[in-house]
């Protein structure tokens, strides 16, 4: 059976209750598996690893199926913050270049430039509409030593810099010291996203398969096997697509490799044109900050402002009110001329950390015919879908022809089992003293 190391509220509806993506657009409904399924390759989980995974395999030919737990878009891939951006490793370049190598680093690197115009290209060919806005990703410095940080990588990188004095006049107007502009990226709603993913992906020959659990999985001589509440799916090759939602027994080898974090997010209701301007907010830049304990926030195309941080070390209904009172307090004190207007939706859900601090995409070492994509650091939606045209390519034997690190071969369990969730605490005191 399934087995989480997060409590069950964690997992089931409350984080979830309010989310305002699920008023902008309505879930499409997939049958429930029932009875027994034999298909080439079984992916589990519904989310843009899952999807993406399907539809370019159904788009080269192979029998696939998708079963997903929940309905579509019930987990990270239908609640997250839509940004579409570079990402997807908590290492910096200059610990990775240390560690790895400044080849293995380029390569990493242009792979994950590469996952954000994969999206970009799906979205126009598929034509789908996500509502994207913004010219790439600004980066706020939230003291004096970062605005001076982002100073000095500006010389090097060419990037924009624009210093706190100018940031109003550029409507990016709240309590920063300066911004750095990456030209690479953009905003999205991630739930029109990976439902113009699911079309295409059925279009294209995808079976797609809601409140289907796997209850557990095994392998023998002829494939692997995973049951669920009605039937069972047999597949060669199976793909695991969980991400922060994975369990420690599908499969067992994933016990201690993966470590889930809350994210909270917080969505306004519709700013008018002076309220923008009062706060000298009024840029559609999707954008974040330099803080350690980062908060990711944009003004979107209907005048809500979307706001999020990362989530809580705990998870109940006490434990959730508490950190939604928080992150409203950060959003006011952020963005002070706002103090006054409403939050009309917030919700939680699930980031997914891996020890290396860079995904994991690959054949799973010593598993013949299962593979896995995961731990995106909390930006899935570029490299979760890159992750799937990745795993597309390795299931069927071939080599990727876009960008493919050694650094995503790796998974080493992290310390204490399942009481790793022990580690979170210091290494969140840690990080916010040196915010």
């Amino acid at each position: 059976m399934m087995r989480r190391i997060f409590p069950d509220y964690a997992y089931g509806a409350g984080p979830r209750t309010n989310c305002w993506w699920d008023e902008t657009c309505p879930a499409p409904v997939w049958p429930e598996l029932d009875g027994t399924h034999h298909v080439d390759v079984a992916i589990i989980g519904g989310g843009f690893t899952g999807l993406s995974t399907a539809l370019h395999l159904a788009e080269a030919g192979v029998d696939v199926a998708v079963i997903e737990a929940e309905t579509p878009g019930w987990g990270a891939s239908g609640r997250n913050g839509g940004f579409c951006c570079l990402g997807g490793a908590k290492l910096g370049s200059a610990a990775m270049e240390r560690l790895h190598g400044s080849r293995e680093t380029q390569v990493y690197q242009a792979g994950e430039e590469e996952a954000v115009h994969l999206v970009d290209r799906l979205i126009a060919r598929h034509g789908i509409e996500a509502d994207t806005h913004s010219d790439g990703e600004t980066l706020m410095a939230h003291s004096a030593k970062a605005r001076a940080a982002l100073l000095r990588d500006s010389q090097t990188s060419g990037a924009e810099f624009i210093d706190g004095p100018e940031l109003a006049a550029r409507g990016l107007g709240g309590r920063f010291h300066g911004a750095l502009t990456t030209p690479v990226g953009f905003a999205l709603n991630p739930r029109k996203y990976l439902f113009g993913l699911a079309d295409a992906a059925r279009t294209a020959g995808a079976d797609l398969y809601q409140n289907t659990p796997a209850l557990d999985v095994r392998h023998d001589t002829t494939g692997w096997h995973a049951r669920t509440p009605k039937g069972r799916i047999s597949a060669k090759r199976l793909v695991i697509a969980t991400n922060g939602y994975s369990s420690e027994t599908i499969p067992a080898w994933l016990a201690g490799r993966y470590m889930p974090a809350q994210s909270t997010v917080m969505v306004t209701r519709p700013l008018t044109k002076d309220e923008q301007a009062a706060q000298g907010w009024t840029s559609a830049q999707m954008a974040y900050d330099t803080r350690h304990m980062l908060h990711y926030f944009r003004l979107m195309p209907d005048g809500r402002f979307l706001f999020g941080m990362r989530g809580g070390l705990m998870s109940s209904p006490r434990a959730e009110a508490k950190i939604r009172k928080l992150l409203r307090s950060h959003f006011d004190r952020l963005f002070p001329a706002w103090h006054g207007v409403e939050t009309t939706h917030m919700w939680s859900g699930m980031v997914c950390l891996s020890r290396t601090l860079v995904p994991f995409v690959g054949p799973v070492p010593d598993h013949p015919g299962l593979f896995a994509g995961l731990c995106y650091h909390g930006n899935g939606v570029a490299m979760g879908s890159y992750a799937g045209r990745l795993l597309a390519d390795l299931v069927q034997d071939k080599a990727p022809d876009v960008p493919y690190s050694q650094l995503l071969q790796r998974m080493p369990r992290f310390p204490l089992g399942r009481a790793r969730r022990l580690l979170m605490p210091p290494a969140y005191a840690v990080l916010g003293l040196m915010d």
